[in-house]
């Protein structure tokens, strides 16, 4: 039993060790809608759209790593690739939410 929990954990560690090949983007600062830019709301929409596109990579690669261990592959760590894909989703709802209040606060304050 303890050979199988050992094979279990080397094979556990060498399949998180791929995942870790996925490369989760640096989150994305917002700027204050109130006193930012016409040019600087527009360069962060660019620059949010570029975050947006790294962390739909990102969510492909963990999706290819959980879907490549297969249904034998650990339960520790489907747990860990399926927090990963849901901590990711979460920021860019986060991300994304923060964009659109920021725009709000911006047309509020330049409403032309």
């Amino acid at each position: 039993m303890t050979f199988l929990r050992s094979c279990l954990a080397i094979l556990a560690c060498a399949s998180t060790s791929a995942a870790i090949a996925c490369d989760y983007p640096p989150l994305v600062a917002v700027p204050d809608g109130e006193a930012a830019t016409i040019d600087e709301m527009v360069a962060a929409q660019q620059t949010i759209r570029t975050y947006m596109e790294a962390m739909d990579a990102y969510l492909n690669c963990v999706n290819s790593e959980l879907q490549a261990a297969g249904d034998d592959a650990p339960e520790e760590f489907k747990a860990i690739m399926v927090s990963r894909h849901n901590a990711a989703v979460e920021e860019m709802e986060m991300v994304a939410a923060s964009f659109n209040d920021e725009i709000v606060a911006f047309r509020e304050v330049n409403p032309n």
